[in-house]
């Protein structure tokens, strides 16, 4: 695990995270003239970093901002036009059960939004632990869809009863759901499993701090780094 605790370390105001967000503010938005309200937009970053890795609200982004709900979207348009960050659609193919379409939103670095949220220890079991493991996996698979010439769509599927499986690999060949515990259990596969009643999966995985793989219903239970050396690999998506 040294590796991950290694890549979701906070770091610190006089880290280089510091110049970075404010050389971003001056550089990337004033001289573009992308947005005039400066201290508006400083507002909606830290706004923005407590909707990492959540579904999109616009509304109530906005009204902590003060500014329009139009303004909040544009807002976020920027940070995805200037590769600050993404959004991760939902998947909504011939859904069965309602589910929630609006998209999730993820800075493009773990470390950009430890530093925006001024986090100074990530502690392992913790809620906030277990947002990063989830950030940094959809990070490796953003990378691997790119680097691997795949380009394969990465989605997220959601029900309005909370059912939930954080990321839909291509047409629904992969499902992957991210649990920050050492030891999976039962409740953890429930929306994989909801998701499986819907769609026909080549792999359906849950990646965990697990010390060893296994199969539980079906479903592949993985330690986080035997997930991404069969990712890299090739041997999930093809």
């Amino acid at each position: 695990m040294a590796f991950f605790l290694v890549t979701i370390a906070p770091l610190s105001p006089k880290g280089s995270w510091g110049p970075n967000v404010g050389e971003y503010l001056k550089e990337e938005i004033a001289a573009e003239a992308l947005t005039r309200n400066i201290p508006a937009f400083s507002r909606f970053l830290e706004s923005a970093a407590f909707s990492n890795g959540e579904i999109l609200n616009y509304q109530n982004i906005a009204a902590e901002c003060g500014v329009s709900a139009p303004t909040v979207k544009q807002y976020f348009q920027i940070l995805e036009d200037t590769l600050i960050a993404r959004s991760l659609p939902a998947f909504q193919k011939r859904p069965k059960r309602r589910v929630i379409q609006a998209p999730r939103f993820y800075f493009f670095d773990v470390g950009l939004a430890n530093f925006l949220l001024k986090r100074s220890e990530i502690v392992p079991r913790s809620e906030n632990f277990g947002r990063a493991f989830e950030h940094f996996i959809f990070q490796e698979l953003s990378a691997h869809s790119r680097y691997s010439g795949l380009d394969y769509p990465i989605a997220y599927w959601r029900t309005a009863s909370q059912l939930e499986a954080d990321f839909i690999l291509g047409d629904h060949q992969v499902v992957v759901e991210v649990k920050g515990t050492e030891q999976a259990a039962a409740h953890h596969l429930r929306g994989l499993k909801a998701f499986g009643e819907e769609y026909k999966t080549k792999h359906s995985i849950l990646v965990s701090l697990d010390a060893k793989p296994r199969i539980v219903d079906g479903i592949s239970i993985l330690p986080w780094d035997i997930f991404l050396k069969r990712l890299w690999a090739g041997e999930l998506v093809s």
